[in-house]
């Protein structure tokens, strides 16, 4: 839809697994930016119990909920931290997937996430910091797999995905006592 605040606003993200949470702060982006893109970082990484789900299997969850009105890009780690250095990895594949800098960046963290792009000559994105609503993190979701209760878990994830849990139940308790991770 044309006419919004924004040309391309972006999002970095684990999604190890998706929530509720996250689904707000897409949907935030959306309302506000003509294009949305999806970075999924650590992309290479799964089999863990901090990362259990594959690329594929968090693209996938990301489609189910919101189909085509955003686009989904992996991000793999490159081992630098958050910083200027991430924010030009960042940078350059936001370039490489739309051919041009994000004018919006949203953000769920608390922390301050536009320093990432202090070294960015010319580049000016705003920061959308969307405050948590839910008391949610993906590390309790993951809990809730290992716990097998699925009741907390639905009360937190979007019900397109509920037909999923014991696929996402099974790839958890796989991964849990895993610490090296299937990178790809």
């Amino acid at each position: 839809m044309k006419g919004k605040a924004f040309k391309l606003g972006i999002i970095v993200g684990r999604f190890q697994t998706f929530h509720t949470g996250h689904r707000d702060m897409v949907e935030k982006a959306c309302a506000v930016c003509e294009k949305v893109g999806i970075f999924v970082g650590s992309s290479q990484e799964s089999g863990t119990l901090k990362n259990p789900f594959t690329y594929a299997q968090r693209r996938q969850m990301l489609q189910k909920v919101f189909g085509d009105r955003v686009q989904i890009v992996p991000l793999p780690d490159i081992g630098v931290g958050n910083n200027s250095k991430w924010g030009d990895y960042v940078l350059q594949n936001v370039r490489a997937r739309f051919g041009k800098a994000p004018d919006l960046l949203i953000s769920g963290k608390e922390e301050r996430r536009l320093d990432w792009f202090d070294s960015a000559a010319g580049v000016k994105v705003a920061e959308l910091y969307v405050p948590k609503t839910i008391d949610i993190s993906a590390t309790r979701m993951r809990e809730f797999f290992l716990t097998d209760n699925r009741a907390a878990w639905q009360r937190y994830t979007p019900q397109v995905l509920w037909e999923d849990y014991e696929a996402m139940k099974a790839a958890v308790l796989a991964a849990k006592d895993n610490l090296f991770t299937d990178s790809i």
